[in-house]
């Protein structure tokens, strides 16, 4: 993808990550969790940045994949679900099921048009995978992780396994390593202590991002 198309994308991830932040706040009225939110001025300037780097990797990364579009119409429901469960330890329902259906709708003319459709029952596979680990890990004895992040690493699960099995092992991997540093950072500079509760589901978005720019 040329420089002028790789900007484009990004600009229209600026957007997104603009529009990200009204949309959380509709879906989640509740009070902010012990780990404080930036004012909104803050989080919209970092929802705006977020979206220009993710759209902008992933348009370097996939630029001559045909399932680009499938990838930034994921990453845009991403950004308001990050910004939700930032906000409330929340991941809307609405917010996951548009994500999984983000990836089902983009995903599956690809395949169609391509003449691969084998790589849509890899993508379900990698749901299911996905699902019945994170369910495995939700269910472990003084695990935090909440049954909005099982949902949303079933739907993450789908282009992930599209990219094929090691883009998903990787995508399961490295939100549990990203997740530790961020604990440790924010235990260290006193804004946590061992007991607050700390949103998972940015760190699953983001090592999903970095499995696709990997592989």
């Amino acid at each position: 993808m040329s420089a002028g198309l790789v900007t484009g994308v990004a600009l229209l991830g600026a957007l997104a990550g603009r529009a990200a932040v009204p949309l959380a706040g509709v879906l989640t009225r509740s009070p902010p969790p012990a780990v404080r939110s930036p004012r909104p001025d803050d989080r919209l300037g970092a929802a705006v940045l977020a979206g220009t780097l993710v759209f902008g990797g992933l348009a370097v990364a996939r630029g001559g994949d045909p399932a680009l579009p499938a990838f930034l119409a994921v990453a845009t429901v991403g950004l308001a679900l990050a910004l939700a469960d930032l906000a409330c330890l929340r991941l809307p329902d609405r917010l996951v099921a548009a994500a999984a259906g983000a990836a089902a709708l983009g995903l599956v003319p690809v395949a169609l048009v391509s003449g691969t459709p084998e790589r849509l029952l890899t993508a379900v596979a990698g749901a299911a995978v996905s699902f019945a680990g994170y369910v495995l890990l939700a269910l472990l004895p003084h695990s935090r992780l909440g049954f909005g992040d099982v949902k949303l690493a079933a739907a993450l699960g789908l282009p992930l396994g599209w990219l094929g099995w090691p883009t998903l092992g990787v995508g399961l991997l490295l939100p549990h390593l990203l997740n530790g540093v961020i604990v440790l950072a924010l235990l260290a500079a006193g804004r946590v202590r061992r007991d607050t509760p700390v949103p998972f589901g940015p760190a699953i978005l983001t090592g999903a991002w970095l499995a696709v720019l990997l592989a």
